[in-house]
C-alpha cells in the first residue's frame, strides 16, 4: 500500500513538516474553501501542490498530492435541481484541471445533505484518551427533537424514541448545543456550514426521493463524467455512507456491497471505483470487509483503514471509532486481502498495483488532547494506527505471519 495522510491545508494543526516524519509519502487533500458545483481552477490545485510540496521555513517536503478528498457532487446534482447540469459540467473542468496537474485518483461520496455523521467527538475513553462515537439514542434525541424532523419518532422503534425523549428532558441547554455541533460539525474551511435550520431547508428540497431515485441520479451523474475520467487517465472513487445507514429520513445509496456491485456493474469501466473504508462500512455488521476485498478489489482505487466498536448486533446502532487493530472489522484478514489483490495486480502488470492508504480517523492520546486538531484527525492516534497497519502489512507481504522469529525459534 502507497502510505498516505490527509491534509486540510494551511489550516490543518498538523504541519507538513509534522506529515514528513509518518513515513507517508501521498497526501490526501482538497479545496475546501470552494463551493460545491463551482470548478477547482488550475491556478488553486497549483498553489494546494506548492503548500504541500515545500514546508513553512521553505524546505523541499517530499510530499505529493496523491488523492483528491474530495471533489465534492453538489445537492443539486444530487437532487438533479437548480444548476446541476451547470455543476457536472463544472466537474468535468476540474477533473481536467486535476489531471493536466498530475493527480489521477479522486474520491467523492453521494450522501445527501451531511456526510460522516458522530453524536461525540470526543468521548472519554477508559485510557483517558477521547475518540469520536454514534450514539443512536442521542441521534434520536437531535432528530426528534432538536431538528424536530416530520416523523423522526414513527422512523425509530418506540423504546428507542421514548429513551430518547427521557434522555432529552436531562439534557442542560449546553449539553443540547454539544449535540447539535456534533451531529453538525463539517471540515474546517469548507465553504458550506450546516446548522439546523439550513439542515430544514435541505430535507424539505429532497422530499419524497426515494433511495432508487436517487441511486438513478448517481448512474446519471456516473454516465456523464466516468468516461471524461477514463478518457483523462483519472480513477475515481465512491466513498461509502457513513454511518452507512438511513439517518434523518434521508436514503442511503452507498452501504453495503450490494450497493456498490449495482454501481459497478452499471458502468464496468475501470475508471469508476471504490473507496473501501473499513470504518464506515464496519459500522454495518452484515458488512464482510475482507470479502468485500477479495470480490471488488480490482475496483478499489483508495483505502481508507479504521475500526470500530458495535455496541449492537443490528443495523443502526451505536459505535465508537476504537484502536485500528481492535475493533469489529478484522482488520488483519481485510490487510491480507489488501496484499492479496496487490499480489494479483501486480502480476496483471498493473499500473495501479499499489492501492494508496490512509490511516483512517484516530483516537486523540497523548498531546493530542491539547492540539485542537480538527476531530477524528489527531497527529499521535493516526500515526499510531499508521505504525500498527504498516506493521501488519509487511509481516503479511513478507509472508512471515504468524511465523515465529529464528531468534524466537532458538529460545
Amino acid at each position: 500500500m502507497i502510505e498516505t495522510w490527509r491534509w486540510f491545508g494551511p489550516s490543518d494543526v498538523t504541519t507538513i513538516s509534522d506529515i514528513m516524519q509518518t513515513g507517508a509519502t501521498g497526501i490526501v487533500s482538497a479545496l475546501h474553501h470552494i463551493p460545491d458545483g463551482a470548478v477547482w481552477p488550475a491556478s488553486e490545485i497549483a498553489k494546494r501542490q506548492a503548500q504541500i510540496s515545500t514546508t513553512r521555513d521553505g524546505r523541499a517536503s517530499g510530499l505529493v498530492w496523491l488523492v483528491v478528498e474530495s471533489l465534492p457532487v453538489s445537492e443539486d446534482i444530487k437532487r438533479q435541481t437548480g444548476a446541476w447540469r451547470e455543476h457536472i459540467a463544472n466537474y468535468k473542468l476540474s477533473l481536467a484541471n486535476l489531471a493536466a496537474a498530475g493527480i489521477s485518483t479522486v474520491c467523492y461520496n453521494f450522501m445527501p445533505v451531511i456526510d460522516w455523521t458522530r453524536t461525540d467527538l470526543a468521548w472519554r475513553l477508559p485510557h483517558g484518551g477521547t475518540c469520536m462515537r454514534f450514539d443512536a439514542i442521542d441521534f434520536a434525541a437531535f432528530d426528534i427533537h432538536l431538528l424536530q424532523r416530520k416523523g423522526a419518532a414513527e422512523s425509530v422503534s418506540q423504546a428507542v424514541a421514548t429513551e430518547a425523549t427521557a434522555r432529552f428532558k436531562r439534557m442542560s441547554d449546553a449539553d443540547k448545543q454539544k449535540l447539535a455541533a456534533s451531529v453538525l460539525a463539517g471540515l474546517p474551511g469548507a465553504a458550506d456550514r450546516l446548522s439546523v435550520d439550513t439542515v430544514q431547508e435541505h430535507l424539505a428540497r429532497y422530499g419524497d426521493i426515494s433511495s432508487e431515485r436517487l441511486r438513478r441520479h448517481l448512474f446519471d451523474f456516473l454516465e456523464e463524467v466516468v468516461p471524461v475520467a477514463a478518457a483523462l487517465g483519472i480513477r475515481l472513487c465512491c466513498h461509502p455512507d457513513d454511518p452507512p445507514f438511513s439517518l434523518m429520513g434521508l436514503p442511503r445509496i452507498m452501504s453495503t456491497e450490494a450497493d456498490y456491485r449495482a454501481m459497478l456493474d452499471h458502468l464496468p469501466d475501470a475508471a469508476n471505483g471504490m473507496t473501501l473504508c473499513s470504518g464506515a462500512l464496519g459500522a454495518r455488521p452484515d458488512n464482510d470487509l475482507a470479502g468485500i476485498m477479495q470480490r471488488l478489489g480490482d475496483r478499489v482505487h483508495f483505502l481508507h483503514l479504521r475500526n470500530v466498536q458495535l455496541e449492537s448486533e443490528g443495523v443502526g446502532g451505536s459505535f465508537y471509532e476504537s484502536e485500528h487493530l481492535d475493533g469489529s472489522v478484522d482488520m488483519v484478514a481485510l490487510i491480507r486481502a489488501i496484499v492479496d489483490e496487490e499480489a494479483r495486480r501486480k502480476a496483471a502488470g498493473r499500473s495501479d498495483a499499489i492501492i494508496p492508504m490512509r490511516p483512517d480517523h484516530g483516537q486523540d492520546i497523548l498531546d493530542d488532547l491539547n492540539r485542537g486538531g480538527q476531530p477524528g484527525y489527531p497527529l499521535i492516534g493516526r500515526l499510531k494506527g499508521l505504525a500498527e497497519l504498516r506493521g501488519v502489512a509487511r509481516a503479511l507481504a513478507s509472508g512471515s505471519a504468524g511465523q515465529p522469529s529464528s531468534a524466537a525459534s532458538r529460545r
